[in-house]
């Protein structure tokens, strides 16, 4: 750790020990005792004293309040997670850390203002689980909390960003701003405003996502026909002859050859007419649906439609299409019935969304290597949290191999030297077709294992859960990737 991470961490250890110092004396309150403190805090604030006035009593109520409701005492390491967090920076915190109850200290401190405080989650599964388990203290403590996914309608999203603490996934968030914006009345208006967030997985929602655009759009006809024909030219052509692709800009051309077997199949004498136009659109976008989207890796077909898969979670993004047409030039591709197409009427990027907050803060075992981005963008620290116990993970040195086929059999053969000695394996895949292609060796070798991926979701807690036993092999996509607690079972070590 840097020199200036030190003398950051100095400042905050005082702070730990006056927390400390106030343990038994919360330990001698009674339950209702505690309870009174919410209000006592709420006018202290308003009769003048500020949130650091405050922070060693809340934290240390916070964490009495988690040992008899939860039976977990905050370690020192995690009172200084908070504290971080409640100055508005990153505490940069390993795996296994308990980054989920870090977070119950600043969110509690942080509501006393009255202003509504937003824990950002990667997933639906984690904003559920952290609401209805951190959620526990909060409420024991008198304040209101809330869940905001997207299946609610918009009375029951109203009463969730009226909560104290609101948790949830943070496109989510940014898709009900877009929404707001296009209200016509106030009263059809969900949210209030910006004023504290805590970001898990900060890195990953605030820089790998960063310039993803979360877009609303309206419907608007399409034509079925046109996109199967130009579908068929799509998967006839090839690169370079017909058509060129740009890997890393995405800029997609048809060269001469392939402009006269499009004016040829459609019976057109210049394609580049401006009636021609839309034709020209469709046979670009069957062409990118061909040769940027793989199915099993970037959707997966569902029921008849289009299910698109999250890069960054593994996950099923539910309701999401895309748009420009492209959604249903892969609909074409498939054989599929064709939806209407959607024209965006709102839109704004993550980074825009979450730069409008009055304070942000995050966790993330990863943030160091971004410290610059972070703070030139959104003026945001990182600091370095000292782990709880000294690391027992050992880090081992990639091994590369020729073919995709050796590692497959490489992977294989040390999955079953693991499992004969009954311990827990995970192994981690980036898509559905790469752990399906696993899963495929390990039936040859006669292994038994689970699959998790955006195709098992039904039984995500289930297979979780059962992850950390003893002689249990999962196959997974990086939806048992960030956030994802796998508790070894007894016996394994």
């Amino acid at each position: 750790m840097t020199n200036t991470n030190d003398k950051r961490l100095k400042k905050y250890y005082k702070l730990v020990d006056e927390i400390n110092m106030l343990e038994s004396k919360y330990e001698a309150y009674d339950n209702e005792q505690l309870q009174n403190m919410t209000n006592q805090f709420k006018e202290e604030l308003q009769n003048g004293k500020s949130i650091r006035d405050i922070t060693a009593d809340a934290f240390a109520v916070v964490r009495e309040v988690s040992k008899r409701v939860l039976g977990l005492r905050h370690y020192d390491v995690q009172l200084i997670g908070g504290l971080v967090l409640t100055e508005g920076n990153i505490a940069e915190m390993p795996t296994g850390e308990g980054k989920t109850l870090v977070a119950s200290l600043p969110s509690y401190l942080r509501a006393l203002e009255g202003k509504g405080v937003h824990v950002i989650t990667v997933n639906d599964y984690l904003a559920i689980r952290d609401k209805e388990k951190i959620g526990k203290i909060h409420e024991f403590l008198g304040l209101t909390v809330g869940l905001n996914i997207a299946q609610l309608d918009p009375e029951e999203k109203k009463a969730a960003y009226s909560a104290d603490i609101t948790y949830g996934v943070g496109t989510e968030f940014g898709f009900d701003y877009l929404r707001d914006n296009m209200a016509r009345e106030a009263a059809e208006k969900t949210q209030r405003p910006y004023h504290f967030a805590i970001i898990d997985e900060v890195d990953s929602v605030l820089i790998d996502e960063a310039k993803t655009p979360l877009i609303i759009a309206g419907k608007m006809a399409s034509s079925s026909n046109l996109h199967h024909i130009a579908a068929k030219l799509a998967k006839r052509f090839k690169k370079d002859e017909e058509y060129s692709f740009d890997e890393e800009t995405k800029a997609t051309s048809l060269t001469e050859k392939g402009i006269e077997q499009v004016e040829k199949a459609f019976g057109v004498d210049n394609l580049y007419e401006l009636e021609h136009q839309t034709l020209y659109h469709y046979v670009i976008q069957a062409v990118r649906a061909h040769v940027m989207f793989e199915r099993d890796v970037d959707y997966i077909v569902h029921d008849g439609k289009i299910m698109l898969v999250d890069m960054f979670t593994g996950r099923i993004m539910e309701g999401r299409t895309l748009s420009d047409g492209l959604h249903q030039a892969i609909e074409a591709k498939e054989g599929l019935e064709i939806t209407d197409e959607n024209k965006t009427q709102a839109s704004i990027t993550i980074q825009n969304y979450f730069r409008m907050y009055k304070y942000l803060s995050g966790m993330t075992g990863t943030a160091k290597t971004e410290e610059k981005e972070f703070q030139q963008v959104y003026n945001m620290q990182v600091i370095q949290i000292p782990t709880n116990k000294p690391r027992q993970r050992e880090d081992l040195p990639d091994i590369v191999f020729q073919t995709t086929e050796d590692k497959y059999k490489a992977v294989t053969a040390k999955v079953k030297e693991i499992h004969s000695k009954g311990q827990p394996v995970l192994v981690g895949t980036t898509s559905i077709l790469q752990s399906e292609k696993v899963a495929k060796f390990f039936d040859e070798a006669g292994l038994s294992y689970e699959i998790l991926n955006a195709k098992s979701v039904e039984q995500e807690v289930e297979l979780i859960a059962a992850a950390g036993q003893k002689n249990t092999i999962t196959i997974a996509t990086n939806m048992a990737g960030r956030g994802t607690d796998i508790l070894l079972g007894e016996g394994v070590h």
